[in-house]
């Protein structure tokens, strides 16, 4: 039966087909990655799913081409597929989130290739080599196999075929100049580079041409052989000692798709109460669902090697959904349910420890400036999120979170502190750094030589508010700060009548007007209430209605606008002047205004007035 592939896949195998990647020969280990993942969920239902206990199971990897041909299989005896399994895993991208990804692709060749493979589409690079593929499989437990055929151009097919064991075969009829691929120096010197470290063994059939009999009896015959060409052995469980920075690179790739090298690794061995063993990585690039909610977790669990799952989100905090590697217990039982794993003592255990060494890699990264703030461009938001939810840990966030400031960039809170002139942490939220670099409200830091944090991400309006202090530091927003010198009753009587008619001109587009005593060079400002600008912005990005709070109108009594104010006689140019001033201020804080015709007409008023 024919069927139409999803729209989003067909503009992959567009990309691939046009190759997308600029190294083919990836595909490879895209396929024996895949091979081994079904290895791993036969595995663990052979061991906690009583249907599957009776199956003899001895899982390999196989590998055999014909060169003539151009033939190249890969075969595993894994889990296998159903008809339906073969719609989903190969004609749709059952992961949400694929309008995100194919809006994150850039024309780039080399960075999208890295995308394709963050995006766990790896089966599609089959058809960067390929003119046609036919996987034929069948599920453990099932009676009927099923063979999808497919050239890559629009459609494939799936018709119930015959097949003895359970499993999966790829076929791929090698296009005429990817027939290098089958060989037998090429597929050994492939798989050394990329899947050594696959846990499972990988066996290469060939066919070797040998001499038989004696001088002149001597014939030639052509021998099948098969010969494992992997180590098979789990690179986590190798001690540190015996591994090269290569090694842990190419199991990086195998395991995270991603064609770059990690920016670090932390490979973590711990033996007494508990035993379990952690190898986590800390990518170069943020990966495209790092801010979905339903992105996908990049930690996989096993128990004395068994893999038993890769989607279980609480095994790091939410935070750390960029790190990637695995977690292997001695010390959980192998049938372990996934309902159970969110409430075990012994994961909240290897959970919190684990977090502790991540966070302390991180902040040997920040010794090394230019390093850390490409890790920071990518993560630092994250690091911030954490501050809302790791409560455990909040000082090492802190320390960890950089900001720009009214004296600097990527500033940390303990070079803050070093400079600080009292005991407060000043900060300014925004939606715009320039906006906020030009707030009016920063006159009178400048003035007293106090720095103030200017936060522009989208997280800070959430999370900073509630951090309380660092290091005997209070946090302090200068929106609520109004120390400064008291204005004496008598400028406070003298200015009553025109905060009384500005009151009335701007009635419901305030909340209250009052006289400045945080203003130095500026004639007015606005105050915004607990709704900031950047918590607006959020708010309607997210489509919820949102009332916009009215702000407090401050005027400088000090002056020279403000003192003319108060003695212009003339009504209607105090009116226009008063909107002008109140609109010149909305634009400093936010960027707009709501009535742009209106300014612009009192201005060229005023304009034409004076002229």
């Amino acid at each position: 039966m024919k069927h139409i592939f999803q729209t989003e896949i067909n503009q992959l195998l567009d990309l691939m087909i046009n190759s997308l990647y600029s190294n083919k020969e990836i595909f490879l280990r895209e396929l024996v990655s895949n091979a081994s993942d079904a290895l791993d969920k036969l595995n663990y239902l052979t061991i906690s799913d009583a249907k599957f206990k009776d199956i003899e199971f001895k899982p390999q990897i196989t590998i055999s081409f014909d060169e003539k041909k151009g033939i190249l299989s890969i075969e595993d005896n894994g889990l296998g597929m159903s008809e339906k399994d073969l719609i989903e895993n190969l004609g749709t991208i059952a992961k949400s989130g694929t309008k995100s990804f194919l809006n994150a692709l850039s024309g780039d060749k080399k960075k999208d290739s890295a995308l394709i493979g963050q995006f766990g589409v790896g089966f599609y690079s089959s058809f960067m080599v390929a003119s046609k593929v036919i996987v034929t499989s069948k599920k453990a437990g099932n009676k009927k196999a099923f063979a999808w055929i497919s050239d890559g151009k629009g459609e494939y097919e799936i018709n119930e075929c015959l097949k003895d064991s359970f499993g999966t075969k790829i076929d791929l009829y090698l296009k005429d100049d990817c027939k290098e691929f089958a060989n037998k120096w090429r597929i050994e010197s492939l798989i050394k580079k990329y899947s050594d470290h696959i846990a499972f063994p990988i066996i290469l059939n060939y066919e070797e041409t040998e001499s038989k009999g004696e001088d002149e009896n001597k014939k030639e015959e052509i021998v099948s052989k098969s010969e494992q060409i992997n180590k098979a052995k789990a690179l986590w469980k190798i001690s540190k000692s015996e591994l090269k920075d290569e090694d842990y690179i190419e199991f990086y790739s195998n395991l995270s798709h991603d064609n770059s090298k990690p920016l670090s690794w932390i490979h973590n061995k711990v033996e007494g109460t508990l035993e379990y063993t952690t190898l986590f990585y800390i990518p170069n690039k943020a990966p495209f669902d790092l801010f979905r909610v339903d992105y996908q977790s990049n930690i996989k669990l096993y128990v004395k090697r068994v893999f038993i799952t890769d989607n279980d989100k609480e095994l790091l905090p939410q935070y750390l959904r960029f790190i990637k590697g695995v977690i292997d217990s001695e010390d959980l039982p192998l049938n372990v349910s996934r309902e159970i794993l969110q409430q075990n003592k012994i994961l909240a255990n290897i959970k919190s420890a684990s977090t502790k060494k991540i966070l302390s890699e991180i902040e040997r990264l920040s010794k090394d400036e230019t390093k850390y703030k490409d890790f920071y461009n990518e993560f630092g938001k994250l690091i911030k999120e954490g501050l809302y939810s790791d409560f455990e840990n909040k000082d090492k966030l802190l320390k960890l979170c950089r900001f720009n400031t009214t004296k600097g960039e990527f500033i940390s809170l303990e070079t803050y502190k070093s400079r600080a002139k009292d005991e407060s942490i000043y900060y300014i939220i925004g939606s715009e750094l320039e906006l906020l670099k030009n707030s009016p409200l920063l006159e009178k830091y400048n003035k007293d030589d106090k720095e103030v944090l200017l936060l522009n991400d989208e997280i800070d309006s959430f999370v900073i508010p509630q951090v309380g202090e660092f290091e005997g530091l209070k946090f302090k927003n200068i929106n609520e700060d109004l120390t400064g010198e008291e204005i004496s009753e008598e400028v406070k009587k003298e200015y009553e009548p025109l905060i009384d008619s500005i009151k009335k001109i701007l009635d419901s587009n305030i909340k209250d007007v009052k006289l400045s005593n945080r203003l130095d060079k500026s004639p007015v400002c606005v105050i915004s209430g607990e709704n900031n600008p950047m918590m607006e912005q959020l708010m309607r990005q997210m489509g919820q209605d949102f009332k916009e709070e009215s702000p407090v109108f401050e005027i400088n009594p000090n002056h020279s606008i403000i003192k003319k104010l108060k003695d212009l006689d003339d009504k209607q140019k105090a009116e226009d002047l008063i909107y002008l001033l109140f609109d010149s201020a909305k634009l400093l804080e936010k960027g707009s205004i709501n009535n742009a015709s209106s300014f612009s007409a009192r201005l060229n008023k005023l304009i034409e007035s004076n002229i």
